[in-house]
């Protein structure tokens, strides 16, 4: 199994797709900040899809120099600049969504936000001659556009990974990831999520959010 089928399991990820984020967006809106070096970087799909494979194969590379708080200082910021975090946390929410107050909102986004940057850092731990190659972009439904990848692996199997983005106040970020080609990660999320919400409740299952990150900071922070 390969670094990425490790993150996109993990559900992360890694591994598509608003209602009112007012409240939420307006507590959120410092650590969702997109530095502003990245700007031209977002401005196609392809190129905000570039420079998150440049930061995730640097993240490897150096995995072991960087340490865990590294890698999640390295990558924390890209990710927040390319992926639509909130969007696929409300998304990730199913039909229990309607029912959050605004606090509980805030704690999901927030909950899923750490999940997956945790999930991120504590999985792209190693390289062992990965590369990422970009095989263009096509429309797809409702305003957005696939971008198509690989993630060539030369000891293991090779995962096509494709990309769907959105366009928002000038900048593409990813909606949705599609392992294979064709498997939602944003799907896989939301029937996890969305059972155990029915099961458990919100807090524990913010609390098991919370703590899988824990877990990633704590079993890979000596690394």
């Amino acid at each position: 199994m390969n670094v990425f089928e490790r993150t996109g399991r993990s559900a992360t990820s890694l591994l598509a797709l608003g209602a009112t984020w007012a409240c939420a967006m307006a507590l959120l809106a410092t650590a969702f900040a997109a530095p502003s070096h990245a700007e031209d970087a977002a401005a196609s799909p392809i190129a905000a899809i570039e420079r998150f494979h440049a930061t995730l194969l640097t993240a490897m590379k150096d995995a072991q120099k960087l340490g865990y708080d590294g890698r999640r200082k390295l990558l924390e910021p890209v990710i927040d600049d390319t992926m639509d975090l909130p969007f696929m946390a409300e998304k990730a929410a199913g039909r229990f969504w309607k029912d959050f107050s605004e606090t509980d909102r805030v704690r999901w986004v927030a909950a899923f936000r750490g999940n997956t940057v945790a999930n991120y850092a504590g999985r792209f731990d190693r390289f062992s001659g990965q590369s990422f190659v970009t095989h263009g972009e096509e429309p797809a439904p409702f305003d957005t556009v696939l971008v198509k990848t690989t993630l060539k692996d030369p000891g293991g199997e090779d995962v096509q990974l494709n990309y769907r983005m959105k366009k928002q106040s000038e900048r593409w970020r990813i909606i949705d990831i599609f392992m294979h080609g064709t498997v939602s990660e944003l799907a896989l999320r939301r029937a996890e999520y969305s059972s155990a919400l029915e099961r458990d409740g919100l807090d524990k299952v913010v609390q098991s959010l919370e703590g899988q990150a824990a877990k990633l900071s704590s079993g890979a922070g000596g690394q």
